[in-house]
């Protein structure tokens, strides 16, 4: 298993379909026994690189642990890391897909509200009227915590996401969100609107290559192959 190369593919969604292109451009034809189902796959000519597909974020712990030598995820999903795990990881190329940016969204009708200093004022008048704080709900809890905080912006709980975080508001689960959005559209679609100032981070698919085995026998080839 030492002299394996392990690389880290999004198991669904765009990411996976155009990291998948990545490898047909560069004419390495990648095997699965069971097709699109298939965890785990290989290249063919080449026995020694296995390719796992995983979901985005496990990519990143991953390489963090020095399980991946190789993987592709998102900027975002690196950042919201835990310190110890980014300090594990390098980014070797930046990608021009899966762009895509972290932003704070609120309820439409709140007209009061267009920047983050207001929304510090209103999450004060929670604390004050409603005896309880403005909840956030995300599922970038370290991002969203470390950016509000950087605003002043400090009577918040946070409420973990686990499906559509945009439908949140009007389930009564949060009163506003931090999310993921390319186009904006899902967030408009929500009556949803983005703070003027509410942009937590830009992000984009990379490849990335964990530290502790980047003198793996082959991988400088290989990596140079793929970002190339």
């Amino acid at each position: 298993m030492k002299n394996f190369i392990n690389i880290g593919i999004p198991s669904k969604g765009r990411l996976r379909k155009d990291v998948l292109k990545i490898f047909s451009k560069k004419k390495l034809k990648l095997i699965s026994e069971r097709g699109e189902r298939d965890l785990i796959g290989s290249i063919k000519n080449k026995l020694n690189i296995k390719i796992l597909y995983l979901h985005a974020r496990e990519i990143i712990e991953r390489l963090g642990d020095g399980s991946l030598d190789i993987g592709f995820s998102g900027f975002d999903l690196l950042k919201e890391s835990e310190i110890n795990i980014q300090n594990k990881i390098t980014v070797i190329k930046k990608l021009n897909f899966g762009n895509a940016n972290l932003v704070i969204a609120i309820p439409d009708p709140w007209i009061d509200v267009q920047t983050i200093a207001d929304l510090e004022e209103i999450a004060f008048e929670f604390k004050d009227k409603k005896k309880t704080r403005l909840r956030v709900a995300t599922k970038y809890p370290n991002l969203t915590r470390e950016f509000l905080f950087s605003k002043g912006v400090t009577q918040f709980r946070l409420v973990e996401s686990l499906g559509a975080t945009e439908a949140y508001p009007f389930t009564g689960s949060a009163e506003l969100i931090s999310d993921i959005s390319s186009s904006g559209e899902t967030l408009r679609a929500n009556n949803l609107r983005v703070l003027k100032d509410g942009e937590i981070l830009s992000s984009q698919a990379c490849i990335f290559i964990s530290k502790k085995n980047r003198n793996k026998k082959g991988l400088k080839n290989l990596m140079s192959l793929l970002s190339k």
